[in-house]
C-alpha cells in the first residue's frame, strides 16, 4: 500500500463499521478455536480430530474474510463507484487484489 492509499484508508471509516461488533464476537470465537486447536495437540489427540477442527477454524475466518469483503465493496466500493474517476478504478483495483490474496488462501 503506498502512502496516498494509506492515508485515504486511515481517513475512510471502514465498510464493516456497523457490524463490528459481530465481527469482532466472531474473531474471538475463532480465537477460541485456535487455542482448542492448541490443546489438542498438547493433549496427543487423534490427527483426523486436529484436522478437522483446522478445517472448520478455517472456514470460520473464510466466513469472516467474506463478510469484511461484502461491507467493502457495498460500502467503500459503492462509495467511489458514485464518485467516478481515478477513486473509482483505484477501489476496484484494491478490491481485485483483496480477492486474489484471498484466492491464494
Amino acid at each position: 500500500m503506498d502512502q496516498q492509499e494509506q492515508t485515504e484508508a486511515e481517513q475512510a471509516p471502514p465498510g464493516y463499521r456497523e457490524g463490528k461488533d459481530a465481527v469482532l464476537k466472531r474473531l474471538r470465537r475463532i480465537e477460541g478455536q485456535v487455542r482448542g486447536l492448541q490443546r489438542l495437540v498438547e493433549e496427543d489427540q487423534y490427527c483426523i480430530d486436529v484436522l478437522t477442527q483446522v478445517a472448520a477454524t478455517t472456514k470460520a475466518l473464510q466466513a469472516v474474510a467474506m463478510q469484511l469483503l461484502e461491507d467493502h465493496l457495498a460500502h467503500c466500493v459503492q462509495d467511489a463507484m458514485t464518485a467516478g474517476g481515478d477513486e473509482a478504478r483505484d477501489k476496484v483495483a484494491e478490491a481485485t487484489r483483496a480477492i486474489a490474496r484471498l484466492l491464494r488462501t
